[in-house]
C-alpha cells in the first residue's frame, strides 16, 4: 500500500483572488457565498485567495484551509463595520504587496458598490487580468430611512459609474440580480447562482431542541426567521402579523439574528414571539428542522442564502418575490411568493399552511428534493471558473 503522507502536496490548477468587503466571522449572504465559492474552488484542485477588510482585528494573513488563504486589509468600520473603508497605513501597503506578489491567474468581486471592489479591479489591471464581478442585490441599498436612501441611492449610481469605467465582465446571483444591472446600463453575461450543500447542511444541524427549549408543543405551527434585524429584510411586517396572530395560540415565531431592530423587538413583548439570537450555522439548521415554516418578507436580495438553508431542511418559504424565488421556487409548488411584503399578507400565509399541514409538507419535500438537486456549490464553482477563463480568453 502506497504512503499517502509522503506524497507531496499537489500544485494548484489556477489561482483565484477573491474580493469581498466583508467575510466571517461577519453574518451575511455575500459573505457565505465568498466562502463557500473559496472553498468549492480549494476542492477542485485550485487555490483561492480571499480579500477582504480586517473589521474583527484577526490575523493579517491566515490559512482557513487547505488551498484557501485569508488576507484582511486594514479598515476604518464605518457604519460598525456594514461599509468599511480602506486604512491605507504601513501594515495596509505592506499586505499589498504580497498580494501583488501571489501568482494570481484570475480575479473575482463579489458586489459592486465599495472601494474594495474597486481595489481588486485594480489589482487585476495591474497584473493584466480581465476581473469577473458578482453582484448580489436585485435593489437600491436601503438604510431603513426614506432621506438617507436618496442619498444612499445617489451615491450607488455614482460609484457604479466610477467602475463602469474599467474593463470588467458582470455577473448576477439570479435573473432578478441580472435584470437589476440593466438599470445602472449594465448587460450581465449571465448568473452565478448562489448555492449550498444541502445534504451537508441538514446533516451539520445541532442537537439543540428549540421546541423543547421555548416550550413549543409538537402540534403548534413553528414560524422561523434568520438574519439580520434590519428593515429591508421585512421584521417590521413580520411582527406586524405576529402580533395579529397572537390570539392563535397553537402559530409561534422564533426570530435568530441580531440587529438594530432588536430592541423594538423585544419591547413588542409578543407571547408568541421566541428571539434566540445569533445563533452559529449547525444551530441555524437545528432551528429550521425544528419549524413547519421559514418567513422572510425581504424588500430585496440578490439570492438570499436563508432561503437556500430552509430549503435544504424542507422548512416550506412564505418569502417576497426577490432575487433566486424565480430560479428556487418556480410555481406554487415549492412554497408561498408574497408579492408585497405586507402584513396582511404575511398574517394570510401563514394562516394558510397551517391550517393546511398536509399542503405543508407536499411544499417541503418538493422544495428540498430541488435544492439538493439543482443548486450544489461544484455547479457554480465550475460556471465561475468558466467565466473567469472566458474573460481572459482562455
Amino acid at each position: 500500500m502506497r504512503d499517502s503522507s509522503a506524497e507531496p502536496a499537489r500544485e494548484p490548477s489556477s489561482t483565484y483572488a477573491i474580493f469581498s468587503a466583508n467575510y466571517p466571522p461577519n453574518v451575511g449572504g455575500v459573505e457565505k457565498y465568498t466562502q463557500n465559492l473559496a472553498r468549492t474552488l480549494a476542492e477542485l484542485g485550485d487555490r483561492a485567495i480571499v480579500v477582504t477588510n480586517n473589521v474583527f482585528g484577526l490575523a493579517e494573513i491566515e490559512q482557513e484551509c487547505e488551498r484557501v488563504d485569508i488576507v484582511r486589509l486594514p479598515c476604518r468600520n464605518v457604519m460598525n463595520g456594514r461599509y468599511p473603508l480602506p486604512r491605507k497605513n504601513e501594515d495596509y501597503g505592506r499586505l499589498l504587496k504580497w498580494l501583488n506578489e501571489q501568482p494570481v491567474d484570475y480575479v473575482i468581486v463579489n458586489t459592486r458598490f465599495y472601494f474594495h471592489s474597486l481595489l481588486g479591479i485594480r489589482l487585476a489591471e495591474s497584473k493584466g487580468i480581465k476581473p469577473i464581478v458578482i453582484d448580489h442585490g436585485s435593489a437600491h441599498l436601503t438604510m431603513g430611512n426614506r432621506l438617507v436612501d436618496v442619498f444612499v441611492s445617489a451615491y450607488e449610481h455614482a460609484f457604479t459609474s466610477i467602475i463602469k469605467r474599467h474593463e470588467v465582465d458582470y455577473y448576477a446571483v439570479s435573473q432578478a440580480g441580472v435584470r437589476w444591472l440593466n438599470h445602472f446600463g449594465i448587460a450581465a453575461k449571465g448568473t452565478l447562482c448562489n448555492s449550498i450543500d444541502a445534504v451537508q447542511f441538514k446533516s451539520s444541524a445541532s442537537a439543540r431542541d428549540f421546541r423543547k427549549e421555548l416550550d413549543i408543543g409538537p402540534e403548534d405551527f413553528l414560524v422561523s426567521f434568520t438574519g439580520r434585524f434590519i428593515p429591508e429584510k421585512g421584521i417590521g411586517p413580520l411582527m406586524d402579523a405576529a402580533e395579529a396572530l397572537a390570539q392563535h395560540g397553537d402559530i409561534r415565531f422564533a426570530l435568530a439574528g441580531e440587529g438594530p431592530l432588536e430592541q423594538e423587538i423585544t419591547e413588542k413583548n409578543l407571547p408568541n414571539v421566541h428571539i434566540v439570537g445569533r445563533l452559529s450555522s449547525p444551530d441555524v439548521a437545528a432551528l429550521l428542522l425544528a419549524s413547519d415554516a421559514f418567513c422572510l418578507p425581504t424588500r430585496s436580495e440578490g439570492f438570499s442564502t436563508s432561503l437556500l438553508e430552509a430549503a435544504a431542511c424542507g422548512t416550506v418559504p412564505i418569502v417576497t418575490n426577490v432575487g433566486g424565488v424565480d430560479e428556487l421556487m418556480p410555481s406554487n409548488s415549492f412554497g408561498i411568493v408574497l408579492q408585497q411584503a405586507k402584513k396582511e399578507d404575511v398574517e394570510e400565509s401563514i394562516l394558510a399552511l397551517c391550517k393546511d399541514r398536509s399542503l405543508c409538507c407536499k411544499m417541503a419535500n418538493c422544495i428540498n428534493r430541488r435544492v439538493r438537486e439543482e443548486f450544489s456549490w461544484q455547479s457554480t464553482a465550475l460556471k465561475t471558473a468558466e467565466a473567469c477563463k472566458r474573460a481572459n480568453g482562455a
